[in-house]
Parts: structure tokens; C-alpha cells; sequence
């Protein structure tokens, strides 16, 4: 009998952190793209990828692409 009192806060504490687990886990997009990566490895072109599969691009990538295009279109 013991042991039941040992378990049930055990299976509480393992069960509220997995939740918190799951839920920083969807709240960091990790869940997001789930084709995009199976697409990009097979294909050497990006018009080849369905507009669906396709990863946003994060906001600091971004930056970086247009100032490099911004630096392109200087020259």
C-alpha cells in the first residue's frame, strides 16, 4: 500500500511534465511543417515543392535575404 502513495504523485509529476513538454514544443513550431523537410530531401528545386510543403521563412532569414538583395540591386 506503500508504494500506491509513492506512485500516484510520481505518474502526476511525470504526466504535468510531459505536458509541459508538449505544449513548448508547439508553441516552438515544432509540429509545423511536417512535409517540408520530406520534400526538400528529395528534391533539388524549389519550384518543385508544393507551395504547401514549404517553409516560412523566420523572420531573422528574412532580414538577412532582403539586405542581401538590397545589396545585389546596389551594384
Amino acid at each position: 500500500m506503500d508504494i500506491i502513495l509513492m506512485l500516484i504523485p510520481a505518474a502526476l509529476l511525470f504526466s504535468i511534465i510531459a505536458l509541459l513538454v508538449f505544449r513548448w514544443s508547439v508553441k516552438s513550431d515544432q509540429y509545423d511543417d511536417m512535409a517540408g523537410e520530406a520534400y526538400r530531401i528529395l528534391m533539388d528545386d524549389e519550384d518543385m515543392i508544393p507551395e504547401s510543403a514549404k517553409r516560412k521563412p523566420h523572420k531573422e532569414l528574412k532580414k538577412r535575404e532582403d539586405k542581401k538583395q538590397s545589396n545585389d540591386d546596389a551594384i
